[in-house]
């Protein structure tokens, strides 16, 4: 249970947590490799990673098969945005246990970072094999669709991202949801695009990218009163987001050239 709760509080970014359960580990329990692992993943949470990755390599140096260990290392490379370090970390602990997903996730992920869209895909299928019910080898490959600009594939991707949630979504699922609403804008699927934005906001009720999306589709459909409204929330948040600054104005213009015409 010690390992879930590090890597749970490292995802919630409860590095006060992460410190005292450290800290009672090192003391009680010096030579196990989890001790020094949960120490790694305080530094990785306040974003020390060369720290991270000191602690994480004593982990590994006491039990060398300890895999929890041999990808937080290669996250502090990924972390740090040094591609070709993490790149050759994930690729290693891939050897060491190829029976495991997450390296070939994470190489396609670091792939899709230098634009790499092909390879990316590659990889997460193979992540895929290894290990279908993981909903994050489904966003992933969503997204690479999208970017790939095969948004049909993107959908269908994103939507079995959501189905092999086994829990109620969380506000982690966010992203996935606009990027649903993204792909359903595209292939003019306009209302089920508003539906997949409106769900976002439930889960983040700040979330830019959600009314942004949402004021797009709208305008796109001609509702100009609701894009505008739209407009204003998402500039609420970021005043000085380009996009929405640009598209208010032209949803103004043009919901004023409507109403000219209509008189």
């Amino acid at each position: 249970c010690v390992l879930y709760y590090l890597v749970a509080s490292v995802e919630l970014d409860r590095p006060n947590d992460i410190y005292v359960m450290a800290d009672s580990l090192v003391k009680n329990y010096p030579n196990k490799a989890v001790s020094w692992f949960a120490v790694g993943c305080y530094y990785y949470c306040i974003k020390k990673y060369s720290q991270a990755r000191q602690h994480f390599s004593k982990a590994t140096s006491i039990e060398g098969t300890y895999a929890p260990a041999w990808i937080a290392t290669c996250n502090t490379y990924a972390a740090q945005q040094e591609n070709d370090h993490a790149l050759t970390a994930y690729r290693t602990t891939a050897r060491l246990f190829p029976g495991c997903h997450l390296p070939m996730l994470y190489i396609g992920m670091e792939s899709m970072r230098t634009r790499n869209f092909k390879l990316a895909e590659q990889y997460l299928l193979e992540a895929k094999k290894k290990c279908p019910s993981d909903p994050l080898v489904y966003n992933e490959l969503g997204v690479v669709a999208y970017n790939m600009k095969d948004y049909e594939k993107a959908a269908q991707w994103l939507e079995l991202a959501l189905n092999h949630v086994s829990f109620p979504l969380s506000e982690l699922w966010e992203p996935t949801l606009v990027n649903l609403g993204h792909s359903s804008r595209k292939l003019k699927r306009y209302q089920k695009a508003i539906t997949y934005y409106e769900k976002a906001l439930a889960l983040s009720s700040r979330s830019l990218s959600a009314f942004a999306g949402l004021a797009y589709t709208y305008h796109l459909m001609d509702k100009f009163d609701e894009a505008i409204s739209y407009y204003h929330q998402a500039l609420w948040l970021k005043p000085d987001d380009q996009f929405c600054t640009d598209m208010l104005n032209f949803a103004i213009e043009e919901d004023a050239q409507t109403r000219k015409d209509f008189l």
